[in-house]
């Protein structure tokens, strides 16, 4: 998978660009606010249908503007995809893929799968559950499409509940509310099932890459996974868990949690509650591990879901690197280039010693790449 031109219109800080990047190795230099970082998030938000940053989509629109429009052209195995979105101050955005919309969004993830290894990507370990949620379900989706699909079927059955709660409290129509359970449940199981398939493929693939980041030959590292509403076994790689067995789960919960939810007008039991984590050599990563333990953790498993996706569809996905190298020292970032497979790569820095790899260079100033 490679982008081959990256155009955008009143995206972040560019009013207009056109950019057709080297098919291997790019590396954009500039100073702070010069807009690397703004690239990049357009790349990724082609893939993920989101940004990177975690910043919702008006932000994204040039300051004073109507709309941003991103549009990228990619390459797979000879095959094209032109991918556009419009994103409005007001009103919906609008998706196109090969001048269609979609089927399904998470297809997009699928199409031209993207892994951004970020500056702040200690908060994967260091922050509450809802960032090791997010990696989870955005690397599923890109590995397996209806993985998204459910995930997007959990959320709005999970809002409609909670609207109905906030609406009526404890007047809510207890039938509605059965319908809405039930929904909630149904798709909260596959959710479930989806993060702890994932989970399983990631062991071994996470102690192999910490070994060689953090310099260690036998340390282990393996997930683990908290849900109040459900017992969860061991994660073992191959595991093939019963979506329909964490569904029963979770309609079970909802019913026993019901008066606390009427009280509470909000939902206390599902995935969007969960905990999933990581431990080394036994110990709880968060809040046991030193913060180089914690940054060669994080590093493991962008490596990780790199590795996935390269073996998933059989070439490298397009790969993200937002200032990483200044985070690092030469034995991590050495340990990091040598684990990845080397497809096409956007490498974003201040400085142009600070990156130990080859490629193309690009000079980033005043919104024009050179």
């Amino acid at each position: 998978m490679r982008l081959v031109w990256l155009e955008l219109n009143q995206f972040r800080s560019y009013e207009q660009l056109r950019f057709e990047p080297d098919q291997g190795i790019n590396v954009l230099i500039g100073p702070n606010g010069a807009g690397k970082t703004n690239v990049l998030e357009a790349i990724g938000y082609l893939s993920l249908q989101k940004s990177f940053r975690r910043t919702p989509d008006s932000a994204l629109i040039r300051v004073d503007a109507e709309r941003a429009v991103a549009r990228g052209g990619f390459e797979d195995a000879g095959s094209a995809v032109d991918i556009a979105v419009e994103i409005p101050a007001q009103g919906r955005r609008q998706v196109l893929v090969n001048g269609k919309r979609p089927g399904r969004l998470s297809d997009v993830a699928a199409t031209a799968p993207v892994v951004a290894f970020l500056p702040d990507d200690l908060d994967l370990v260091k922050r509450g559950p809802a960032l090791r949620r997010e990696f989870l379900d955005d690397l599923g989706a890109q590995l397996v499409p209806t993985v998204g699909a459910d995930l997007r079927e959990y959320e709005k059955s999970l809002r409609q509940r909670n609207t109905l709660l906030r609406q009526d409290g404890r007047n809510t129509d207890p039938m509605t509310l059965d319908v809405w359970d039930v929904r909630v449940a149904e798709a909260g199981g596959r959710v479930l099932a989806n993060r702890l398939r994932l989970l399983g493929r990631l062991i071994g693939r996470l102690t192999a890459a910490y070994r060689t980041v953090g310099g260690s030959s036998l340390e282990t590292l393996i997930p683990t996974y908290a849900a109040s509403w459900a017992e969860v076994g061991g994660i073992e790689n191959g595991l093939a868990p019963d979506h329909e067995v964490y569904a029963s789960a979770l309609l079970r919960a909802l019913e026993e949690r019901r008066i606390r939810d009427l009280e509470m007008r909000s939902t206390s039991a599902g995935p969007h509650r969960d905990d999933p984590g990581y431990r080394l050599d036994g110990r709880d990563v968060r809040v046991q591990a030193s913060q180089g333990e914690q940054r060669s953790v994080a590093l493991s498993l962008r490596i990780a879901a790199y590795q996935l996706l390269n073996d998933r569809h059989g070439r490298p996905p397009i790969l993200l690197l937002d200032d990483v190298f200044s985070e690092l020292d030469p034995g991590r970032a050495e340990g990091v280039t040598a684990l990845l497979p080397h497809g096409q790569v956007f490498v974003t820095s201040a400085r142009d010693d600070e990156v130990p790899e080859m490629g193309r260079r690009w000079r980033v100033a005043e919104g024009v790449l050179s």
